[in-house]
């Protein structure tokens, strides 16, 4: 298994700098010089010297790439060329907010998804697992914008239960961070957890034909006994390898619900920084991305090598 599990972490070192390489070189090959988007049309070819000497951006790209590259993981993301801020402290107050809009919703996700599923799966020929069913297909076709624009219509503009927009950190009015996180927490989770709901049903339907569960009824236990202490667990191992993908969807939803609901997150940061052409944030805001996708499947390969006992007898 420990062999296993470090074939897991070469391939994720492999991958993220195959990913910097890719990243930094796709942001060179956009047209526009950055000195020149900095000071405008009107600039002298002096100041574009001396700005493009500040920015770094006069010298060879694989110097550029380097210095760029092994900043990433001590935190060093460089200058803005619009701005002139450090990059890395507005990322790592971003990420933290965009991480907790993530986190939160894949928990609700989950828990929509686990017992909807399983419940869908053991009544599939029953009227009430067909409307699940059926609930989670709708759901699968509406996508998080839409879904968070709805919710904003019912909940803030006709209802006015909850506020339309805005962040409030928990550390600072815990109670108005409940109140701001929770549409955009369920404009995400509602979309990932009819996805989820499917695979959950497949999954345990799979499961709830193998032999091993019949033999445990044969031995008493009812259906749903069967089920919860021999057949969750295997019906887990495919749940888990989609759940990483989905949580890696969810990243990328968030950044077009950060713009919905005006979370200051990496999302919103992101679009901000395309729309100024600001292309050193770009590429660090995106590599970020690429950076959280990677260590999410990294740890679900991990956990399914933990999980499944026919790879752990493989790698011994």
């Amino acid at each position: 298994m420990g062999i296993r599990i470090l074939i897991n972490v070469a391939r994720f070192v492999v991958t993220y700098v195959v990913a910097t390489v890719a990243v930094f070189f796709f942001m060179r090959a956009i047209p526009g010089d950055p000195a020149q988007i900095a000071l405008g049309v009107n600039a002298t070819p002096e100041l574009l010297a001396k700005t493009r000497a500040e920015f770094g951006t006069d010298r060879p790209l694989i110097v550029q790439y380097f210095d760029w590259a092994l900043g990433l993981p001590f935190g060093d993301f460089g200058t803005s060329y619009v701005t002139r801020q450090d990059i890395s402290p507005l990322i790592v107050d971003r990420v933290q907010v965009s991480l907790i809009l993530v986190i939160l919703a894949m928990i609700v996700a989950l828990a929509i998804a686990v017992p909807f599923g399983t419940y869908a799966a053991v009544k599939h020929r029953n009227p009430s697992g067909i409307v699940i069913s059926g609930i989670s297909q709708l759901g699968v076709a509406i996508p998080n914008f839409l879904a968070g624009i709805l919710l904003v219509v019912v909940f803030a503009v006709s209802l006015g239960w909850l506020p339309a927009n805005g962040w409030t950190p928990p550390g600072v009015d815990f109670a108005d961070f409940l109140a701001r996180v929770i549409l955009p927490v369920l404009a995400l989770a509602s979309v990932q957890g009819a996805i989820l709901t499917r695979y959950v049903r497949s999954a345990v339907m799979e499961v709830m034909s193998e032999d091993y569960l019949r033999t445990a009824r044969s031995k008493g236990l009812s259906k749903m006994q069967a089920l919860v202490k021999h057949g969750l667990r295997n019906a887990s191992i495919p749940v888990l390898t989609v759940t990483s993908v989905q949580l890696a969807a969810l990243i990328i939803g968030a950044v077009v619900i950060e713009r919905v609901f005006v979370i200051p997150g990496l999302g919103s940061m992101l679009l901000d920084a395309v729309g100024n052409r600001d292309l050193l944030t770009v590429q660090s805001v995106v590599m970020v991305l690429v950076a959280i996708t990677l260590i999410i499947n990294l740890v679900v390969d991990v956990l399914y090598t933990i999980l499944d006992p026919r790879i752990r007898k493989g790698a011994s």
